[in-house]
């Protein structure tokens, strides 16, 4: 992917994603990160729309299952190797400073079953995390198919992870809890199943992170981290190994929409051919 970089101030800012697995990183010579984002996958394998309507046509059981039934949201959504991921966070973060409130961390969203087995993962690989996880509450559940017998689940988790100083934290005298919220974004395109709100993640960057800081999310997704970073003038690094998702994202990065690939896969002129 050809790297993005406009000019802020005097400064430039590096947006870039790379479609290749997260272990490939020294091909590409990035800098360490101030800040990891990971959402990492759940490793639901073939449950992936369990609970979720898409498994049936048109969202109703009485049509029939659809071509989602019994498949995955991606390839690697049931074998994710957490300690290749961990291993590249320890080579990827800036080194432990001298001074006090600058030392890196690094964010991984997951889901409610994969924060005690990656509290423990963490600590054989030298990180600690805060007390307290990150909830995010949702105005929304997927899980509609399951809402007439038990309450559903409309909240994703993150933790917090650093080694030994407490990492850069710009709470500008205020107290920043650690329930945030997750809304649906009716607004932009959605090209993934896991797409993350970039407001939510805007406001995770701007806490842990000052300008020009690096940003790295290993497993980019839609972009949405990228995204966030770009408009907050850090630099971000991100790798997909999801051809089409990458594309996507690449898509987002640079402002062009659904139906501007639409009208440039038929041929039709728009002003991208212009620029």
């Amino acid at each position: 992917m050809e790297q993005d970089k406009i000019y802020l101030g005097k400064k430039k800012v590096i947006c870039k994603i790379f479609n290749d697995n997260m272990e490939n990183h020294k091909r590409y010579q990035i800098k360490k990160a101030q800040l990891i984002i990971a959402d990492i996958p759940y490793n639901l394998g073939n449950l992936a729309y369990a609970s979720n309507p898409n498994w049936y046509v048109g969202g109703d059981n009485k049509n029939g299952e659809s071509d989602k039934a019994g498949k995955q949201f991606f390839n690697t959504d049931k074998n994710f190797n957490i300690d290749n991921f961990f291993r590249f966070v320890k080579r990827l973060l800036k080194p432990e400073p001298k001074e006090r409130g600058k030392a890196p961390a690094l964010i991984i969203l997951c889901s409610f079953k994969q924060l005690a087995p990656l509290i423990e993962i963490g600590k054989v690989h030298g990180f600690k995390t805060m007390n307290h996880p990150f909830v995010f509450t949702k105005n929304y559940s997927a899980e509609t198919l399951k809402a007439n017998m038990r309450p559903v689940g409309a909240c994703e988790y993150g933790l917090l992870f650093y080694r030994d100083k407490l990492p850069k934290f710009n709470n500008n005298g205020k107290m920043i809890y650690n329930h945030m919220l997750f809304e649906k974004d009716l607004k932009t395109e959605k090209i993934h199943p896991n797409q993350k709100p970039v407001n939510l993640m805007k406001r995770l960057i701007k806490i842990f992170t000052d300008e020009y800081d690096v940003v790295i999310d290993p497993v980019a997704g839609s972009g949405s981290t990228l995204i966030a970073a770009k408009q907050l003038k850090r630099h971000s690094y991100g790798f997909e190994v999801y051809k089409p998702f990458c594309k996507k994202a690449q898509d987002r990065i640079d402002g062009i929409s659904q139906e501007e690939r639409e009208l440039k896969k038929a041929g039709v002129s728009t002003i991208f051919d212009y620029l």
